[in-house]
């Protein structure tokens, strides 16, 4: 089936912007909303916007005048519809209100396929008041959406299979990528973005670090385009932390997704973010306000050291002119590179005193940053002999207190393992996990590839110490994980099925 008219309903920034890219695409657009001033609104807005990209030359004046003649003011939601294809629902999600429009529509759209753009309610949920319920499918727009080049393609249990193809094909038609996602809780990127927000609220919870670090870390050490918190400021905690709420409540409480309470807080206070002037960061006239990080004086000589069993970190300190030992001293500085375990942990195991023991992040030590842990029992003397040290070596400090693992680490390992318990469970494939994870939420690598970056065996090691450490079961990992670490397979691996013999 071909999709050449469709009907939007709401006339918010979701349907004007549905509107704009399927009217650019050569799509028939009819614009409806209960308010008409919407509808004029909206309207004037979309012709507004492709004629300025005209002016931009992003395309031709004939283009841009072509996909305006293509919008359509209706005369209300639930008219008769018998020249429709497609009718996309895009307003408030609110259950009982969504139903009651598809109530009325399959009775006056008889020939229309009806897609709900819903970003948190059940598609099976919607549908289930339907005389005909194969009908509805999910098509979930990101906002921009002439920017976010994404949409989520999701049936419900009662869906007609030959539906995805006919949404994939229109996604594909409007120049945005569709990628597949099973009618559960957040679908399939909202689920993904669990990961991350998380388990940095957990380690802001501990006091292990600042908001400000922790984003520094996941940018500069992870290599994200932004930290969580920044992330949460941009998107507001108001919009955020309901979907942490409504993800965490959907999958009946799994600790992998628990909400934080630092979060609930700051949305009853007001500290929603760039538009309430406060969030995690202070804005000034919408500019955000980084608080500055402590200056170390960078000295070679403050102390010796001693690298426990690295011997790459080793030759990179005496290349910064310092003096490492080949065994522990009583008057030299013990580093430890722990990986899934506190610093503390670490020293002692080693053999090492924890009060003159510092911690560096191993996944930091090829980068620009170094993530540096303190013992509880450290020595402050001998800790700020260690920093002067470390800061010789041209990188940037981060200092942290010794929490259960590296806070990078942490952020790592709850990206990927989120990630393959929706692989798991089947939710997304893994091609669609990456690929909605980099075209959803901007990561610059998938979450599954960047297990496979840093190596599943790893990132098993970080959770296994997480959970032996603290017994919290938000860090168990995933059979999808497991598994693939035990036999070598890559976490983008499907793996041989039953269907497969």
């Amino acid at each position: 089936m071909t999709i050449e008219k469709i009907r939007i309903i709401g006339a918010g920034a979701m349907g004007r912007g549905i509107a704009q890219v399927a009217a650019t695409a050569g799509v028939e657009v009819e614009i409806t909303d209960v308010s008409s001033e919407a509808v004029s609104a909206a309207l004037e807005f979309v012709t507004t916007m492709l004629r300025r990209s005209a002016e931009k030359g992003q395309r031709t004046e004939a283009d841009a005048e072509a996909a305006v003649a293509r919008l359509h003011a209706g005369s209300e939601p639930t008219a008769p519809a018998g020249d429709i294809d497609l009718v996309i629902e895009a307003v408030v999600e609110q259950l009982d209100v969504k139903r009651s429009i598809f109530t009325e529509l399959e009775t006056v759209a008889p020939g229309a396929i009806l897609a709900s753009n819903t970003s948190s309610l059940s598609i099976t949920a919607i549908g289930a008041v339907l005389r005909d319920p194969t009908r509805l499918l999910g098509l979930h727009f990101f906002n921009p959406v002439p920017l976010m080049k994404l949409v989520e393609v999701i049936p419900g249990l009662r869906t007609d299979p030959a539906l995805v193809d006919v949404g994939r094909e229109f996604v594909a038609r409007l120049g945005h990528t569709a990628v597949l996602a099973r009618d559960t809780p957040g679908f399939l990127v909202n689920h993904l973005g669990r990961g991350l927000p998380t388990e940095a609220l957990a380690v802001l919870s501990e006091q292990t670090a600042s908001a400000a670090d922790i984003d520094r870390v996941a940018r500069e050490t992870l290599g994200l385009k932004m930290g969580p918190f920044e992330l949460m400021d941009l998107t507001g905690l108001d919009v955020s932390h309901p979907v942490m709420e409504t993800v965490s409540a959907g999958f009946y409480g799994d600790p992998r997704l628990r909400p934080s309470p630092i979060a609930a807080g700051r949305v009853a206070a007001g500290l929603l973010g760039r538009k309430t002037g406060e969030g995690f960061y202070p804005y000034l006239e919408g500019r955000q306000e980084v608080p500055a990080e402590p200056r170390y004086t960078p000295d070679a000589a403050a102390t010796a050291v001693y690298v426990h069993e690295d011997t790459e970190f080793a030759d990179m300190l005496r290349a910064a002119g310092v003096l490492v030992c080949d065994a522990p001293a009583a008057d030299a500085v013990s580093l430890v590179l722990p990986v899934g375990e506190p610093t503390y942990r670490a020293a002692l195991a080693a053999g090492l005193d924890p009060a003159r023991t510092v911690g560096v992040d191993p996944l930091g030590v090829a980068g620009s940053r170094l993530t540096v842990t303190v013992p509880a029992t450290l020595d402050p003397a001998v800790g700020t002999a260690a920093l002067n040290v470390l800061a010789a070596t041209g990188r940037s400090l981060t200092v942290t207190a010794d929490g259960p693992a590296p806070i990078a680490q942490r952020l790592l390992a709850s990206i990927v393992n989120v990630s393959c318990a929706i692989a798991e469970h089947g939710i997304g494939s893994p091609a669609d996990i990456d690929l909605g994870a980099r075209l959803g939420l901007g990561y610059p690598q998938g979450p599954l590839t960047l297990g496979d970056t840093h190596g599943a065996t790893f990132v098993l090691r970080i959770l296994d110490g997480l959970l032996a450490y603290t017994g919290d079961p938000r860090y168990r990992a995933s059979g999808w994980l497991r598994t693939r670490a035990d036999l070598g397979l890559s976490l983008c691996a499907t793996g041989t099925r039953p269907t497969d013999l």
